[in-house]
């Protein structure tokens, strides 16, 4: 099987990292679109059209047969748009963990981390209005302006993007938040950095592990055999910190290269 996978830089290597541990037998073509990053600044409209541009080069390059959305900010703008003009596609997106937070908690107070344009999404706030009706939770969002760019830079361990997260996070520990959903595919790169601000009894949602699962449940349902070598290769559009590829995948044989799309 021939799978797809893209995001606006490095986080949706934190999606690949979780389906390497599963799932085998398959190709894998990451892009990474550096040059239009990040997509939390364009219009819906721009990144919709971007959506379409990479997976029809996908397509076309590598005759993928899934797809992933490893964003959550693409996926609110267009998820819907991807799996009507291809049908043919298994495609799978990326939302918040709203819903494993919410049955999770115990306080009742769930913080959620994300980009600007995934709070102000529609996607993201039909979730909330539909899952909020089944448990009485309070929600404390903040939207991590800067943080994808620290990332990006490899700028994990530093006081500035310590100092960042505290800012943020320190509110929450304040409101008794027992867990945290982490609505970006970057954010899971700084979980050490937040359970050592909100302590080790804090839980993480991160959606790697879950968008693995369905991958393989779907892709088994179309006849794909779990077994033999998962190859990964890497692509991407601009600039781009090698050191934090091989540091997500912890895999130094993986190709990099350049791509113009």
């Amino acid at each position: 099987m021939k799978i797809g996978v893209f995001d606006s830089g490095l986080g949706g290597l934190t999606v690949v990292s979780s389906i390497q541990k599963i799932f085998k037998g398959a190709q894998l073509f990451y892009i990474a679109d550096t040059a239009y990053a990040p997509y939390g600044e364009k219009t819906p409209e721009e990144i919709l059209d971007r959506c379409d541009n990479i997976t029809t080069y996908l397509l076309q390059n590598h005759g993928i047969e899934a797809l992933i959305v490893a964003c959550n900010t693409a996926t609110s703008a267009a998820i819907k748009h991807l799996r009507e003009k291809f049908p043919f596609l298994i495609v799978i997106g990326t939302e918040p963990g709203i819903k494993p937070a919410i049955l999770n908690t115990k306080s009742l107070n769930i913080g959620v981390l994300a980009t600007p344009r995934t709070l102000k999404g529609d996607k993201y706030q039909l979730l909330i209005n539909e899952l909020s009706a089944t448990k009485q939770v309070k929600l404390y969002e903040q939207a991590c302006i800067g943080l994808v760019e620290q990332i990006e830079k490899g700028e994990i361990d530093t006081k500035e993007t310590y100092d960042m997260l505290q800012k943020w996070l320190i509110p929450m520990k304040n409101e008794n938040v027992d867990t945290i959903v982490l609505g970006c595919t970057h954010y899971p790169l700084v979980d050490d950095i937040i359970k050592r601000i909100m302590g080790n009894d804090i839980t993480l949602i991160e959606t790697g592990d879950a968008i693995a699962n369905r991958l393989k449940i779907l892709s088994e349902q179309k006849g794909h055999i779990n077994k033999g070598p998962l190859h990964i290769s890497v692509c991407h559009t601009g600039l781009i910190n090698r050191y934090m590829i091989d540091k997500i995948l912890d895999n130094k044989n993986i190709e990099v290269r350049k791509c113009t799309i």
